[in-house]
């Protein structure tokens, strides 16, 4: 079951969670009152945990295709 949300290859929970992720870093960076330093932080760390996400289905998926 997938989503079909242009993530990848990812499990239908694990699109779940990177959509959460999104959602909770749009809210922190655009309705919260935070300095820019931290703004520019989460985003960062949402970027690379989605990046990092993404990176790990396609090798196990790739693993899975070599044995």
């Amino acid at each position: 079951m997938s989503l079909r949300l242009g993530l990848g290859n990812m499990s239908a929970v694990q699109e779940v969670l990177v959509l959460a992720l999104m959602l909770v870093s749009v809210f922190a960076l655009f309705f919260s009152d935070l300095e820019l330093t931290y703004k520019i932080g989460i985003a960062a760390l949402a970027f690379s945990l989605v990046f990092l996400t993404s990176l790990a289905s396609q090798l196990l998926k790739q693993e899975k295709e070599n044995k």
